[in-house]
């Protein structure tokens, strides 16, 4: 017979392990998106936090409705395209409407089987040459990172690759968990004074704006 507590503690190591190496390895993309499209650093937290509780209830909310293990997840590749697409047109209330409006196509393809069927048909070599195009700036990240400042980045990128040998369930928090520490001993050697206040995530809400930009109404000008 299995130990009971084995039997519970592999479905939820599992969980975590999953929690941590969804949000870890794609949070600070998620921010840079947000900032790359007009939010400052309180309405990129705010944005950040948001988006972390929405999808700990839907998970929470799904499972129990469902019974069974359901993850909701942010789309990397879409925070990707945001950082770097540059500051919108309207600033950060119009990105705000972009993503409203996004949403709501994305819940209506579901709920259209047409439109569904017609994404379907676009090849998946076009598909995986756009995802390239985006990711190509990201997989860059630790080269230039470790360009930049090889003392910070070398440590965090040595782990990831040991453990990604040896524990490959673990290299993504092990790779966190260094990370970490080489934050925290920069810190201290800086002897920079952290303030605690500037660790917890103020809510900023943005009432959103929509517009087709300089450049949409011009084309529909030009149309017409």
């Amino acid at each position: 017979m299995s130990d009971p507590s084995t039997a519970v503690l592999r479905p939820v190591s599992a969980g975590v392990v999953s929690a941590l190496v969804g949000f870890t390895s794609a949070f600070v993309v998620v921010l840079t998106g947000l900032a790359g499209v007009g939010a400052d650093t309180d309405q990129a937290s705010s944005g950040l936090l948001a988006v972390s509780v929405t999808m700990g209830l839907s998970c929470i909310l799904l499972a129990c409705w469902t019974r069974m293990p359901i993850t909701v997840a942010w789309s990397t590749p879409g925070a990707a395209l945001l950082a770097s697409t540059g500051t919108v047109e309207g600033g950060w209330p119009a990105a705000v409407g972009a993503f409203l409006v996004t949403g709501a196509l994305i819940v209506l393809t579901g709920l259209v089987p047409q439109l569904g069927a017609l994404i379907s048909r676009i090849p998946a070599s076009v598909a995986q040459a756009m995802l390239a195009g985006v990711l190509f700036q990201l997989c860059l990240g630790p080269i230039t990172g470790l360009a930049a400042n090889p003392l910070a980045v070398a440590p965090v990128v040595v782990v990831w690759l040991v453990a990604l040998r040896f524990l490959p369930r673990w290299a993504t928090p092990l790779a966190f968990l260094t990370a970490a520490v080489v934050i925290g001993i920069d810190v201290a050697a800086s002897g920079v004074a952290v303030d605690a206040a500037s660790l917890v995530p103020r809510i900023e809400l943005t009432a959103p704006a929509f517009t087709l930009g300089e450049q949409s109404a011009s084309r529909c000008r030009s149309t017409w």
